[in-house]
C-alpha cells in the first residue's frame, strides 16, 4: 500500500491532481442539474458496462436527448449505427429505466450513498454495484467505490487483494475490495470518488469520467 500512497501524494501536487480536482467539481455541478440530465448520465453508465468509458462518452454525445424519448427500436438502431457493442440489450435497459427518471432526485436526497447504490442496483436493470457507484460519483456523490478490472489488477499487483477468478464480483466481494479502497482513500486524504480517478490515471494515464 505504501507505494500506492506515495504515488497518490506525488500526483496530488502536479497537473494530474489539478485535473482530477476540476473533474470532481464538474461532477458536483452535474448533480445539481434537472432529473433529465441525471438520467442521461445514468444512461452513460448503463452503456459503459462491459464497454469502455470513452466509447460510452461517444454514444452519450451522439444520442443526447434521445435517451429520454426515443422508442426502443430506434434507440437500438442509433447505437448499432455508431458501432455500439450491445445495442439491443442496452436500448431495452434504457427504455425500462425511464419509469424511474423522475424518482432519481428524491432517492438521492432520501438515501445515504450506500443505500442509494443498493436502490439503483436493485431497481435499474443493467446496473450492478460498479455501474451504480459510477453513476453516483459522476453526479458528485463520491463515498462509494467504482471497482473494475483496472482497479482489481492494480490492487492485486500490490498484494492488497487476491485477484478474483471472475470479473463479475459478488456483492460480498465488492464490499470487501471497497473496504481496502476506503483505507487507501482515508490514508490519502481523498474520497473514494477521487481515488478512482487517481488509480485510473495510474493505470491508464487518462482522466475520464
Amino acid at each position: 500500500m505504501r507505494r500506492i500512497l506515495r504515488r497518490i501524494r506525488s500526483l496530488k501536487g502536479d497537473a494530474a491532481g489539478f485535473r482530477i480536482a476540476m473533474r470532481m467539481a464538474e461532477f458536483k455541478a452535474r448533480g445539481m442539474q434537472p432529473s433529465e440530465e441525471l438520467f442521461k448520465e445514468l444512461c452513460f453508465c448503463l452503456l459503459t458496462a462491459n464497454y469502455s468509458a470513452e466509447g460510452g462518452m461517444r454514444m452519450q454525445d451522439a444520442i443526447g436527448d434521445g435517451f429520454l424519448s426515443l422508442p426502443e427500436r430506434a434507440l437500438a438502431s442509433k447505437l448499432k449505427k455508431r458501432g455500439y457493442r450491445f445495442p439491443n440489450a442496452r436500448a431495452k435497459y434504457i427504455c425500462g429505466a425511464r419509469k424511474h427518471k423522475n424518482r432519481l432526485k428524491s432517492v438521492l436526497i432520501a438515501f445515504p450513498p450506500e443505500a442509494a447504490r443498493e436502490w439503483l442496483a436493485d431497481n435499474i436493470t443493467g446496473l450492478g454495484y460498479k455501474e451504480s457507484s459510477h453513476f453516483l460519483r459522476n453526479i458528485g456523490i463520491d463515498r462509494v467505490a467504482i471497482i473494475d478490472f483496472h482497479i482489481i489488477d492494480l490492487l492485486a499487483r500490490h498484494g492488497l487483494i487476491k485477484k478474483p477468478k471472475s470479473k463479475s464480483l459478488a456483492r460480498r466481494q465488492y464490499l470487501e475490495i471497497e473496504r481496502t479502497l476506503g483505507e487507501i482513500a482515508s490514508r490519502s486524504g481523498i474520497t473514494q470518488g477521487e481515488l478512482d480517478l487517481y488509480l485510473w490515471y495510474m493505470e491508464t494515464g487518462k482522466i475520464l469520467k
